[in-house]
């Protein structure tokens, strides 16, 4: 999950901004810093070179320094933000070779559901996505907000109940990368993981159609199941009967999941009988 190794346009576009937004605000730091070990040094008691003004107040020429280099810093911010933001709006289509891969993702506690309605198959924290070809992903969750993050592919989105998100991506190598979950959403969260699988063109029609002999089923039943809250230590497929499965989540024709709940509230101490008696 290393941010610094890119294997896509997107992130490759958010690596370089990373290091531009790191490199302005260094203009500031490091001559801060400077700045501060050569006063000490040169205004030390021990240097009779340096002068001593108990009446000074005030000087244009400070103020000007002072306050540029930050003014500037934050308009070069602020540009490096506005253009980046704009040129990576995670719905702006993303070029590649071959066709589209249309992929909806749903967030439950605590596993991730990747639904392919044009291949009819869906998996569980496991997404496959050939090399090369634009990523259209769909996002919604079946429980709380989350956060959808691939490091190595670029740009984290959020998952929302009743809402849908969209996020085009692109695999420029074929590989074994990891997403995650970048958002707190209770006790399974920190495995709330799933692995990428990026393979050639070739062999993405390969595994649909062994995925698609899976003698499971992706139904509104099976999904009812699924959206339990547990922790998926497997990678498990489906059949897909009904494409329209992932429009029935996010209108939530088919209720979302229990979503977190409390046991017990340890802050709120517990009635003990006769308390009120005697008022």
């Amino acid at each position: 999950m290393n941010i610094l190794d890119p294997q896509g346009p997107v992130a490759a576009a958010d690596k370089a901004i990373l290091i531009d937004s790191i490199a302005i605000m260094l203009a500031i730091v490091v001559p801060t810093i400077v700045a501060i070990f050569a006063v000490a040094f040169w205004f030390r008691q021990s240097n009779p070179r340096a002068r001593h003004l108990p009446d000074f107040a005030h000087s244009g020429r400070i103020e000007l320094v002072v306050w540029s280099i930050p003014a500037l810093t934050v308009i070069l911010l602020g540009g490096v933000a506005w253009i980046g933001s704009h040129q990576l709006d995670p719905a702006a289509p993303v070029a590649g070779t071959g066709s589209p891969v249309r992929i909806q993702v749903v967030s439950l506690d605590w596993k991730w559901l990747f639904i392919y309605p044009d291949q009819r198959i869906a998996t569980v924290n496991s997404l496959t996505v050939p090399v090369g070809a634009p990523l259209q992903f769909e996002l919604t969750s079946g429980s709380v907000l989350n956060v959808f993050f691939i490091p190595q592919l670029g740009s984290m989105i959020y998952t929302m109940n009743g809402m849908v998100t969209h996020l085009n991506l692109r695999a420029d190598q074929e590989g074994n990368y990891q997403g995650l979950s970048a958002h707190f959403s209770g006790d399974g969260f920190p495995g709330m993981m799933f692995d990428v699988h990026v393979v050639s063109p070739l062999d993405f029609p390969t595994w649909v159609e062994s995925t698609a002999k899976s003698g499971t089923a992706l139904n509104a039943d099976s999904y009812k199941q699924l959206a339990q809250q547990s922790i998926e230590t497997g990678r498990p497929t489906y059949r897909l009967p009904d494409p329209r499965l992932f429009d029935d989540i996010a209108t939530q024709r088919i209720p979302p999941g229990p979503g977190p709940q409390i046991a017990d509230n340890p802050a709120k101490p517990k009635p003990q009988s006769g308390a009120a008696s005697g008022r």
